[in-house]
């Protein structure tokens, strides 16, 4: 007999919960497959031995993977069969692979603290670090972060170590902040490298600048990152604009070419590439339950959610318009909290994982400097997620821009998703 915990059977995993448990007995499986939703959820088998170890994982149809378990033993095959092993069978309904993922992390996080990073095959993500609580502030490539409140910066996530090799590279061309790895020692009598005798770095190695000059161009280097890449060419271009008005032409033709060498470069800054400490996003999914979808907010590098969005309104908000409903969501979120630098990398591989793909589920909207998100874009993401529609391509790139939006609300939009 099928046996759901009564009230709904909440198994917590730091704030997730497997919502279901059903007793199985092989003589009554058909029970269990007809109970269970032929979903993405992601489930935990268990036998009678509280001690040993349970099967957990994700699967994008709950009653088929199932029945492949423990269905009948077939003859003659190698296939994974724990019908004669299993006990209890517990789960809990998603809306989307993201989801299940997320979920699935925070499962065996708490079930399995000391595997559960092999089992999520975690690849952290390349970030690019701006060293400055070194006395002479440069910057690398790393996947470990430390403290986000620390001097040290950290800007990502990037899809691979060559793409952010390749866009820290480009980008530090245009400045001359030195590359050499090594703590110094600025010693006058030291022959300098290859970067100084290209004119290419300051050198403060053998004291070519002085500590101010260096540090000023330190400061150019953080805003480029921190403004991606538009702080320079907002400089490059009123540099230009001065050379013209003086009649400096020849001067105005060079800094033009450096203009135009660089919009390459900021091209190959991905949408999602933040400070770290400042990256602030909603990401909108699928939702199981019947008229909603999903809401995950991304805070500091860290995940957090699901929380439904309803699309009709419930009878107390039915006044409100739909950008004051999201918002209310969006403030519904606990605060932001210091993590455990090792969760906040596991936070960003699987934020990497999910929007590096090829073909993703759901959408994603960046808040702005001021943490401000584009309400009236999330409207229209929220309606296309909802419709199973793909987001919205920026025909320059042929590729989702990186709000998952180009401005245009859409001639099939729901009417119950307009804002107002």
């Amino acid at each position: 007999m099928v046996f759901p915990v009564p009230g709904w059977c909440r198994l917590a995993y730091n704030g997730f919960v497997l919502t279901e448990r059903l007793e199985f007995a092989p003589e009554r499986d058909g029970e269990v497959f007809a109970v269970v939703p032929a979903a993405p959820a992601v489930f935990t088998l268990r036998g009678d031995d509280a001690q040993a170890e349970p099967y957990v994982s994700k699967t994008a149809n709950l009653r088929r993977r199932l029945q492949r378990l423990l269905g009948p033993v077939e003859e003659r095959t190698k296939k994974l069969n724990l019908r004669d092993r299993v006990r209890w069978v517990e789960f809990a309904p998603t809306g989307s692979d993201f989801e299940s993922g997320f979920l699935l992390y925070q499962v065996l996080r708490e079930g399995f603290p000391k595997s559960y990073a092999n089992r999520m095959r975690f690849r952290f993500a390349p970030l690019v670090k701006l060293h400055l609580e070194n006395e002479y502030p440069r910057a690398s490539i790393t996947t470990r972060t430390g403290r986000l409140k620390g001097r040290s910066l950290y800007y990502g996530p990037f899809q691979s170590r060559t793409a952010a090799e390749k866009f820290m590279n480009d980008s530090l061309d245009f400045f001359k902040m030195r590359r050499c790895v090594d703590d110094l020692h600025p010693d006058p009598k030291f022959p300098g490298c290859i970067y100084s005798e290209m004119k290419m770095c300051l050198a403060p190695c053998f004291k070519g600048c002085t500590d101010e000059e260096y540090s000023a161009e330190v400061n150019r280097v953080q805003a480029y990152f921190d403004s991606g890449g538009e702080s320079l060419s907002r400089e490059l271009s009123a540099q230009r604009d001065a050379a013209s008005s003086n009649l400096a032409f020849e001067e105005a033709a060079a800094i033009h070419v450096r203009l135009e060498k660089l919009k390459p470069v900021l091209s190959q800054f991905p949408g999602i590439v933040r400070r770290l400490d400042h990256l602030s996003a909603l990401i909108i999914q699928p939702c199981h339950l019947a008229d909603s979808v999903s809401f995950f907010r991304v805070g500091c590098g860290a995940i957090s959610g699901p929380a439904a969005f309803s699309i009709q309104p419930a009878e107390h908000t039915k006044s409100q318009s739909m950008e004051s409903r999201v918002q209310a969501v969006l403030d519904s979120f606990p605060p932001a909290k210091g993590r455990l630098a090792l969760e906040t990398m596991e936070h960003l591989a699987l934020l990497k994982r999910w929007y590096y793909r090829g073909h993703r589920i759901g959408e994603i909207f960046l808040a702005d400097d001021k943490g401000v998100f584009p309400m009236r874009r999330i409207v229209r993401g929220i309606g296309r997620v909802f419709r199973g529609e793909g987001p919205e391509v920026d025909p320059s790139t042929q590729a989702p821009s990186s709000n998952g939006d180009t401005g245009g609300a859409g001639k099939n939009q729901d009417p119950s998703l307009r804002s107002g």
